[in-house]
């Protein structure tokens, strides 16, 4: 009966001890099922809010990429169309000039295709009108969003063909630099987008970090409080214990002098 009220003790000890080395109160299916249950619930759930955050920065950071290209192309753009403007005028600009224009105009067509064809994130193109919807999951629901890019080769803007050299239409490069101007509104959109939801998953993640927290961590205060109470406990058990083996002993010493 000793025996088994101390391996009771000595089980109760290693467990208090067990809590108080991990600052955790649960650990173990034997301190608390149910609890266990729910931490691990909402440690998945907090991972998975954190992978989804993970994805939404990812996709942030791509967007920004081809927000960048599609600056550069913008900028190109501006350089055709005054090269444009400028060949337009048929007093001063001599056919020998036009020509070398449209030499210069090739040059920003080509700098726009090298961006459109070059344009990638972690090896995925994004401008060349190859692979433009990507799939997001952004939080512990599996919900999720679709990104899209834009097409910014040449003939998606509808420039391929455009030479001053030949009978030419500012239009063109006006409905190209209008074609870039929405692409990266879209962009921008879904980057806004993007930020509400990582802003969404970034709160509710720390909301059932908190939970968790309280269900799972272990006050130390409480801890000790409690410990010390089981240790008056247990050695009032032990001195009572000791005080019946002693009359036990008086006694039967008695029976045997009688």
């Amino acid at each position: 009966m000793n025996g088994i009220t101390s391996m009771q003790r000595s089980s109760t000890s290693y467990a208090d001890y067990g809590k108080f080395a991990s600052g955790k109160k649960v650990n173990r299916a034997a301190d608390g099922a149910a609890e266990l249950a729910i931490i691990q619930k909402q440690e998945t759930q907090t991972r998975s809010y954190k992978v989804g955050e993970n994805n939404i920065g990812a996709a942030k950071d791509m967007l920004n990429v081809a927000d960048g290209a599609m600056s550069g192309i913008t900028d190109y753009l501006q350089k055709i169309r005054e090269l444009g403007v400028r060949a337009s005028n048929t007093v001063t600009i001599t056919d020998a000039e036009r020509t070398s224009i449209q030499a210069q105009i090739e040059q920003y067509k080509q700098g726009i295709s090298d961006i459109a064809k070059q344009t990638s994130f972690n090896t995925k193109p994004l401008l060349d009108g190859t692979s433009q919807k990507y799939n997001i999951m952004t939080d512990a629901t599996g919900n999720g969003m679709k990104i899209t890019t834009a097409d910014a080769t040449l003939q998606a803007l509808g420039i391929a063909d455009f030479d001053v050299t030949k009978d030419f239409d500012l239009t063109q490069v006006d409905d190209a630099l209008a074609r870039v101007s929405a692409g990266r509104s879209g962009m921008g959109a879904q980057s806004n987008a993007l930020e509400y939801a990582y802003r969404y998953s970034t709160n509710t993640r720390l909301n059932v970090t908190a939970g968790k927290s309280r269900l799972e961590d272990l006050d130390y205060g409480q801890a000790v409080s409690e410990q010390k109470k089981k240790q008056t406990l247990q050695q009032y058990a032990f001195f009572m214990q000791k005080k019946q083996m002693e009359q036990r002993t008086r006694a039967a010493a008695n029976f045997l002098v009688s």
